[in-house]
């Protein structure tokens, strides 16, 4: 982790969520001339009502991911990529085939992200309801002059968007959760234009230049909560999905969940929380 910030922007007639939402993030209100020492491009004109906390971090992605990698094969285990499953079958174990051959298991975790669902259709589970929601990001080059280094990220109002600093370039979303299939996703010019117009609204320094744009799935259930937990129709398949747009934040813990109940054990998990989290909320 290293520490980043958080900023909260917001503009004349947004009173009301903006009161609301400093409450709910814990944060200070900032005067304009202590905004802009955070961040010179904020506008304070427009940005009349701003919050910040200093308890935001950035997480090293790539090393979280590498460092779950060298885990599981330290452990003996296998990271195939590349492997789409084209069947899952179900005799004494788990059969599951990929162009890379089959896997057996005696357990089957379903952690298939926006495709969580169609995974459970092929193991003959019922699915729960996973819904994929697009969400698209643009990186601009960073305002001429500037180190936007020691920025803190920013937020809009009901998350209008975001914006967060990225290896002397920016981040800047829309923050869109479109309801969609699973599939590869990609950004739409119109919404990846709205979103940095909603940024120049409260920046006094326009985006001159985009340097790349995506867009990824984040993927909910019902009520918006993680599925952790054995599948009540069938013990050996586990559910491990619903991350939404989190699953870096809550992997730690939610994997020690994972780990807990598919080997039997108490978990450190609060008993209220894991009934929060469990699939059987949603077969009654």
């Amino acid at each position: 982790l290293s520490p980043r910030g958080l900023m909260l922007a917001g503009v004349a007639g947004e009173e009301a969520d903006f009161a609301r939402e400093l409450v709910e993030m814990e944060m200070e209100q900032l005067a304009p001339e202590a905004a802009q020492e955070l961040l010179p491009i904020l506008d304070p004109a427009r940005a009349t009502l701003v919050g910040y906390s200093p308890k935001a971090w950035d997480i090293d992605t790539d090393r979280l991911l590498q460092d779950f990698a060298k885990t599981i094969r330290a452990n003996g285990g296998e990271v195939l990529t590349r492997s789409p499953v084209s069947a899952i079958t179900r005799g004494g174990r788990w059969q599951v085939t990929t162009p890379k051959g089959v896997v057996e298991a005696d357990i089957l975790v379903n952690a298939g992200g926006a495709w969580a669902d169609e995974v459970a259709k092929l193991a003959g589970i019922a699915p729960i309801g996973i819904t994929p929601m697009r969400r698209s990001m643009a990186r601009v080059a960073a305002p001429g002059g500037h180190d936007p280094a020691g920025w803190p990220m920013v937020f809009g109002v009901t998350e209008r968007g975001y914006m967060k600093p990225d290896a002397g370039a920016l981040l800047i979303s829309p923050a869109e959760e479109e309801p969609t299939t699973p599939h590869d996703a990609w950004a739409e010019d119109m919404v990846l234009a709205e979103g940095i117009a909603r940024y120049e609204e409260v920046m006094t320094e326009p985006v001159t230049r985009m340097i790349s744009n995506w867009a990824g799935l984040r993927s909910f259930s019902p009520d918006r909560n993680l599925v952790i937990g054995h599948a009540p129709q069938d013990s050996s398949f586990f559910w491990l999905a619903g991350q939404g747009g989190y699953g870096f934040l809550t992997c730690p813990a939610a994997s020690q969940l994972a780990a807990d109940l598919i080997l039997g054990r108490a978990p450190a998990m609060e008993a209220d929380i894991c009934a929060r989290l469990s699939p059987k909320r949603f077969s009654k």
